[in-house]
C-alpha cells in the first residue's frame, strides 16, 4: 500500500497535451450540446510500468465569457460522471452561471468507455443468480424492526458461515474477471491525480481545480484539498462522506451505525407527508389519522410478510425486500408519493388477501430487482478500495453490528442487505494508493460545503465534522429539506448560494439555512417545508 504523502508525487506524469472533442456515444446521452472526448493517464502515478489508463470525458461549454472548467463527481460510488452531466446540466450550468466549462468523466471501474471499464464478476445474470440463490443476498434479512426476537438472531447468525464462504468465492471471481488486474489502480486517490492531470491539460499547468463532488464524491473533494491544498480553486462538497471516519474505520460494521442516524428520521417525515395528504393525496392515509397511523399500516404489511416468509408460506416478496425498497425511497422524496399511491395499495391488497388466487401481483418498478446483463461491482470496488483495512472481522461480527444497529441506530433500516459498504470485509485488494489524512489542511481557497436536513446516507454531522476540520477556510450551508444530494428537492435560495461562490467566490454566512422550494410537493398540496414544520413541532 502506498499513502499519498504530498503532491510532488504528481510531477512524474505529463497529461496528454490535449483532448480531442466530439460527438457524445448515443448508447450514453443524444444532447448534442455535449462533448465527450478521451484522455490518457498513468494507471499508477508512481510507477509507469503499470500502464495507462484512459478516461473518458464530457463538457458543455460556458455559455458567456470562459473563466476554466469546472468538474463534477455525481457520487455513488459507481454512477456515470457522463450521463449525470446530461441528466444534470441545466441545474449545473446555472451554478456555474455560465462562465466555467462544466467537466465530468467517468472514474477508473465505471461504464464501459473508461478503461479500465465497469466490474464484472460475473459472466451473466443467470450465473449470479444460480450463485446467491437461496440466500439473503436475494430475500433480505427478515427481523420484526427492532431485532430482539431471540430466533431472527439466531437464524441470521445461523448464515453466518455460508454466506462468509460465498462473498470470499466472489472476491475470487473479481480478481480473476478481466478487470482483476485494475482493481489495485481504482479509487479515490486516483480519481483526484486523473482530475488534476485534467485541469493541467485544460486549464494549463499548475491552474486551480474548481469541483462540485456529490456524496462518494465528497470523499474525492476531501482528498483533493489535503492532497494538493495548493490547486484548490472553487470546489462545492455536497452530502458529505466525512473523510476521517472513512479513513479509520472498519466500514463493514461501522457504516450503518455511523451513517443512518438520521434514516428512521426521514422515514417519519415520509409517514408524516403522507398524513398531511389525507385520503386525496395519499392511499394509506385516513381522515382522523395520524403519522401513527400510517406506520402503523405499513408495520402491518412488514409483518405479514416476515410471516409468510418465517413460515416458508409461498410469497412474492420479503420482509427484507420490503424495507430496502422503502430504503431507497428514503433519499428520493420525488417518489414518496408515487409508492405510496400506486405501490402501497398493491402490497395491502396482496397481504390482506390469504388465498394465493386472490393475491394482486406485485408490478411496480420500484419493485423490481434491475435485471442487467451481469450485475456490476464498480460500487464496491471503487468504496472498498479506499476503505480501512480489516482487522480479523467476519461475517459474525458483520451480523451482529446488524442487530445491534437495528436495535439502537435504525429500527426500520439497520438490517437492509445486500449494502455495499459490508461487502468491503470480502474485497481482495485496496488501492496502490489511499490518502488517510490528514483532513486538517488549510485548501487555497475556501471551500463551500452542503446538506440536507434530513439526509438517510450522509447524515448532517458529517458535513459539521468536515466543516470543522476546515475551520476558517470552509462554510456549511444546509437546505432545511429531505433526501440525499442536491438534487433531489430543488432550493432557488441555495442554487443562488452555490452560484454566488462559484461566479464571485462570495461564501454566505455561517449557519445559513435555505427551504426548500414552496412549489416542492411531497404529497399533493404538501410541501417539504410543511412536512418539516410538522417534524419540528413534534420534538
Amino acid at each position: 500500500m502506498a499513502v499519498a504523502i504530498g503532491s510532488h508525487l504528481h510531477a512524474t506524469w505529463s497529461p496528454s497535451p490535449r483532448i480531442e472533442w466530439g460527438p457524445c456515444d448515443a448508447s450514453i446521452t443524444n444532447d448534442t450540446s455535449l462533448a465527450c472526448g478521451f484522455f490518457e493517464v498513468p494507471l499508477d502515478y508512481h510507477d509507469a510500468s503499470a500502464g495507462t489508463a484512459r478516461l473518458a470525458v464530457v463538457k458543455t461549454s460556458a455559455t458567456g465569457e470562459r473563466r476554466g472548467s469546472l468538474f463534477f463527481n455525481p457520487g455513488g460510488p459507481g454512477l456515470s460522471g457522463i450521463q449525470r452531466l446530461a441528466q444534470n446540466k441545466d441545474t449545473l450550468v446555472a451554478m456555474s452561471g455560465g462562465v466555467y466549462d462544466v467537466v465530468s468523466w467517468d472514474l477508473r471501474g465505471v461504464g464501459n468507455l473508461t478503461t479500465p471499464r465497469e466490474i464484472r464478476c460475473f459472466d451473466s445474470l443467470q450465473d449470479y443468480n444460480a450463485f446467491f440463490n437461496g440466500t439473503i443476498e436475494f430475500s433480505g434479512i427478515d427481523e420484526l424492526g427492532t431485532f430482539t426476537n431471540p430466533v431472527d438472531i439466531q437464524h441470521l447468525l445461523d448464515q453466518a458461515a455460508e454466506m462468509q464462504k460465498k462473498y470470499d468465492e466472489v472476491a475470487k471471481k473479481c480478481l480473476s474477471s478481466p478487470s482483476g488486474r485494475y482493481l489495485k489502480y481504482i479509487g479515490a486517490a486516483a480519481a483526484v491525480r486523473d482530475m488534476v492531470s485534467l485541469a493541467d491539460a485544460l486549464d494549463g499547468p499548475g491552474a486551480p481545480v474548481n469541483y462540485v463532488g456529490i456524496s462518494y464524491g465528497t470523499l474525492i473533494g476531501s482528498w483533493l484539498i489535503n492532497m494538493f491544498p495548493e490547486r484548490v480553486g472553487r470546489v462545492i462538497l455536497d452530502s458529505i462522506l466525512e473523510p476521517t471516519f472513512f479513513a479509520t474505520q472498519e466500514v463493514s460494521t461501522h457504516w450503518v451505525p455511523h451513517q443512518f442516524v438520521l434514516a428512521d428520521t426521514v422515514y417519519q417525515g415520509f409517514v408524516t407527508g403522507c398524513a398531511l395528504a389525507g385520503p386525496d393525496g395519499c392511499a394509506a392515509a385516513s381522515e382522523a389519522g395520524g403519522p401513527a397511523d400510517i406506520d402503523a399500516k405499513i408495520q402491518h404489511i412488514l409483518k405479514a410478510l416476515y410471516e409468510a416468509s418465517t413460515s416458508n408460506a409461498s410469497t412474492q416478496m420479503t420482509s427484507g425486500q420490503l424495507r430496502n425498497t422503502l430504503y431507497s425511497l428514503m433519499g428520493t422524496p420525488a417518489q414518496w408519493s408515487t409508492f405510496m399511491n400506486e405501490v402501497y395499495p398493491q402490497l395491502a391488497a396482496s397481504v390482506n388477501n390469504t388465498s394465493p388466487q386472490k393475491r394482486t401481483a406485485l408490478s411496480h418498478p420500484l419493485l423490481k430487482r434491475a435485471t442487467t446483463p451481469a450485475p456490476t461491482y464498480s460500487f464496491p470496488a471503487i468504496l472498498c478500495a479506499d476503505s480501512a483495512d480489516e482487522q480479523g472481522t467476519n461475517m459474525t461480527d458483520v451480523f451482529n453490528s446488524v442487530i445491534a444497529a437495528a436495535q439502537n441506530v435504525s429500527h426500520m433500516f439497520a438490517a437492509t442487505w445486500p449494502y455495499v459498504p459490508r461487502q468491503c470485509l470480502h474485497w481482495p485488494v485496496r488501492a496502490v494508493e489511499r490518502y488517510q489524512g490528514p483532513f486538517d489542511k488549510k485548501p487555497a481557497h475556501p471551500v463551500l460545503i452542503s446538506a440536507n436536513t434530513y439526509d438517510p446516507v450522509t447524515p448532517l454531522s458529517g458535513a459539521e465534522k468536515l466543516a470543522s476540520l476546515l475551520g476558517n477556510k470552509a462554510v456549511l450551508v444546509h437546505k432545511d429539506g429531505f433526501g440525499h444530494t442536491m438534487f433531489v428537492e430543488p432550493s432557488s435560495c441555495m442554487t443562488s448560494v452555490y452560484r454566488a461562490y462559484i461566479v464571485n467566490g462570495k461564501l454566505p454566512p455561517k449557519n445559513t439555512v435555505c427551504e426548500i422550494d414552496a412549489n416542492c410537493e411531497v404529497f399533493q398540496g404538501v410541501s417539504t417545508s410543511d412536512v418539516v414544520a410538522s417534524l419540528q413541532s413534534t420534538v
